[in-house]
């Protein structure tokens, strides 16, 4: 992963009206607001509309929370989001990934997934290099997912190719739970 500087300053949580303040406590972790949203609340209109697509990704999708994190893992991974990256493992082992598959998504899809799983990967390159799904990819996930669910997978990866340009952008520094910031 790509080291990068904060350019945006974290925003003085003491300064935001009521509202804004109950969206800052919404986005706390272990008693803290997450580092990700004491950057964006310099933005709170922003961060307010983004947040209910974001929220629908996370709570409301119709993939399951396992295949979304696949393809969430995989897109912050093309796109060397760190903050991303860890952010989302520990998502993605509540959500049901072991250590050896968080492993399984660096190395990419031909990496002995099984074939939907494997799909599941290769749309994330697939929009990450082409921006669009192939033809073959398309197809092997069609087997298993419906409309709605092809619609939700690329949105998904598209959120969270939006979410690794802004933390790498910003540059987000780590909240301090996270095992990458435990070793600087």
């Amino acid at each position: 992963m790509v080291s990068r500087k904060q350019r945006i300053p974290f925003c003085d949580l003491s300064k935001l009206d009521a509202k804004d303040q109950e969206m800052a406590e919404r986005a706390k972790v272990n008693g803290q607001v997450l580092n990700l949203f004491k950057v964006l609340l310099n933005h709170p209109r922003l961060v307010r509309n983004w947040g209910r697509f974001g929220n629908y990704i996370l709570q409301g999708s119709t993939l399951s929370a396992r295949e979304r994190e696949i393809a969430i893992l995989r897109i912050g991974w093309r796109n060397q989001a760190q903050y991303e990256w860890e952010q989302h493992v520990l998502v993605g082992k509540r959500a049901g990934l072991s250590d050896a598959e968080i492993e399984q998504i660096t190395k990419g899809p031909k990496a002995g997934w099984k074939r939907h799983e494997a799909a599941l990967v290769q749309a994330a390159d697939d929009l990450f290099e082409n921006s669009v799904i192939s033809d073959e990819t398309w197809k092997i996930l069609s087997e298993n997912y419906n409309t709605q669910q092809m619609m939700d997978l690329v949105f998904s990866i598209g959120q969270y190719n939006l979410v690794s340009w802004v933390l790498n952008s910003f540059g987000v520094p780590l909240d301090d739970f996270l095992p990458g910031a435990q070793k600087k």
